[in-house]
């Protein structure tokens, strides 16, 4: 680990992505440099290099860190029902948490990490709403996008445009309600 300037105390990974997740929540990816990393920390922009190689890493590492405290519904044997919805209210957490970084993943496919815990959840749950194996991409990733979907219209502020007078939480339980539905439907 190397020494930052800060008093001789080593600087972890752990610092790093949170002082980014505040960069990037203030001022967007956009707002995100090396310089202002290192200003952010106190250490010398080169001590940021023993630990990520650019700018692309610390976004990576960024995202990875916010997928590991997500709030994951365990195998634990609740209905899969109320184990999509809270699998949909985590994701849903992060696009209220930090809207600037999960706006940016969407439009760069290359940050999802399809193996991560998320997405093992996701396809436990959808087996265990009866989607077969040779079916699970396939649906998995057409529920991502349209929860996707409307989580870009709440965080854009397109949602309450079209519905001033509507509740975020209630249509995102409208859309999962919907979700549930179809899927239900579906196995019968």
């Amino acid at each position: 680990m190397a020494v930052s300037a800060r008093r001789g105390q080593p600087l972890t990974t752990q610092e790093i992505y949170a002082a980014v997740l505040r960069l990037v929540d203030e001022g967007g990816v956009e707002g995100l440099s090396m310089r202002k990393l290192a200003a952010e920390l106190d250490v010398n922009p080169m001590s940021l290099y023993h630990h990520v190689e650019n700018k692309d890493a610390l976004l990576h590492g960024a995202c990875t860190a916010v997928a590991l405290g997500l709030r994951l519904p365990p195998d634990d044997g609740t209905p899969w029902q109320e184990q999509l919805r809270a699998l949909a209210h985590a994701y849903r957490s992060i696009a209220l948490s930090h809207p600037a970084l999960w706006s940016y993943v969407n439009t760069h496919p290359d940050l999802v990490e399809k193996e991560e815990n998320m997405w093992v959840v996701f396809n436990r749950v959808l087996a265990a709403a009866g989607v077969p194996a040779g079916e699970l991409v396939r649906v998995r990733t057409v529920l991502y996008t349209f929860v996707s979907g409307l989580l870009t219209a709440e965080t854009g502020g397109l949602l309450a445009g079209l519905d001033p007078e509507g509740d975020a939480e209630t249509t995102f339980d409208a859309a999962i309600d919907l979700i549930l539905d179809a899927l239900e439907s579906r196995a019968t």
